[in-house]
């Protein structure tokens, strides 16, 4: 890293992305917990699973699915 001047990253520096990644790819809460060395299933979705604008856009996607089921009905 230093050779090619870029930032020094610990593998801890990654726990919130990893985890991010594997609960949106259906690993379930109390593997996660397990996983991080963690009792409380609360502690690691509090601290380590942080959504992303991406993770949003299925969100997103059912509102205006919505949307245009109401404005279809008021034609």
């Amino acid at each position: 890293m230093e050779l090619l001047g870029l930032r020094r990253v610990r593998l801890y520096d990654a726990r919130s992305s990893c985890f991010t990644f594997l609960a949106n790819n259906g690993v379930p809460d109390h593997i996660l917990a397990r996983w991080a060395g963690h009792t409380n299933v609360k502690t690691t979705k509090r601290w380590y699973v942080k959504p992303d604008v991406e993770d949003l856009r299925g969100a997103a996607t059912t509102w205006d699915g919505l949307h245009v089921g109401a404005a279809e009905g008021q034609e």
